[in-house]
C-alpha cells in the first residue's frame, strides 16, 4: 500500500497526533505535562547558566529558539491582546551517547532528539526566571524505558544546575 518512508512517517505522525487530540484532559489542578524550576534572577544570568549546565554535561547547544521574540513580532499579525512572556527561550541540544542508547532501544525515540530546555520569564511577573523541560515519556520495552529516564535525568541535572535546585 505504501511505497515510501515519508508515507510511513506521515502514517505514524498521524496516528500519534489522534491519540494525543484524543487523550483525556488531566482532571487535577496543577498538572503539567513538564517539569520546572524557577529561580529570582536576571533572564540573560539564567540563559547564560543553563548554556553552561549543558556544556559541563559535555554536550552543544545546537539551536537557540527565540520564541518569545517570534511571539512579540507576529503580535500585530495574529491579533495578540496579551504579552505573555517578557523574555522566552529555548535551547536545544542532542547527546550522541544518549541518544544512541534510546534508539537501539527503540528506533521510534528518535522523536526526542533534539532535547530542549526552555527558559521563560512571564510579562507579569518580572524577574522570576522558568527553567524546565518534557521528560521524555513513552512505553515499550524495559530498556527503552531506563535509556529515556536516563535522558530525562539529564534534563533535570541541567535544569536544576542552571537555577541552583
Amino acid at each position: 500500500m505504501f511505497r515510501s518512508g515519508y508515507a510511513y512517517f506521515f502514517v505514524f505522525t498521524l496516528v500519534v497526533a489522534m491519540g494525543v487530540m484524543s487523550a483525556p484532559a488531566p482532571v487535577h489542578a496543577g498538572w503539567s505535562p513538564f517539569k520546572t524550576y524557577t529561580v529570582q534572577a536576571a533572564f540573560g544570568d539564567v540563559t547564560n547558566d543553563v548554556s553552561e549546565a549543558i556544556i559541563n554535561q559535555g554536550l552543544v547547544v545546537d539551536f537557540n529558539a527565540n520564541v518569545g521574540e517570534m511571539l512579540q513580532r507576529t503580535s500585530k499579525d495574529v491579533g495578540a491582546t496579551k504579552q505573555v512572556y517578557k523574555n522566552a527561550l529555548m535551547m536545544m541540544f542532542c547527546s550522541a551517547k544518549y541518544t544512541r542508547e534510546a534508539v537501539e532501544a527503540d528506533s521510534s525515540n528518535i522523536m526526542f532528539c533534539p532535547y530542549s530546555v526552555m527558559v521563560f520569564e512571564l510579562a507579569d511577573a518580572p524577574g522570576t526566571v522558568h527553567v524546565g523541560y518534557r521528560p521524555p515519556k513513552a512505553g515499550g520495552s524495559l530498556a527503552s524505558r531506563k535509556a529515556l529516564l536516563r535522558v530525562e535525568t539529564l534534563l533535570d541535572t541541567i535544569a536544576r544546575e542552571a537555577t541552583g535546585n
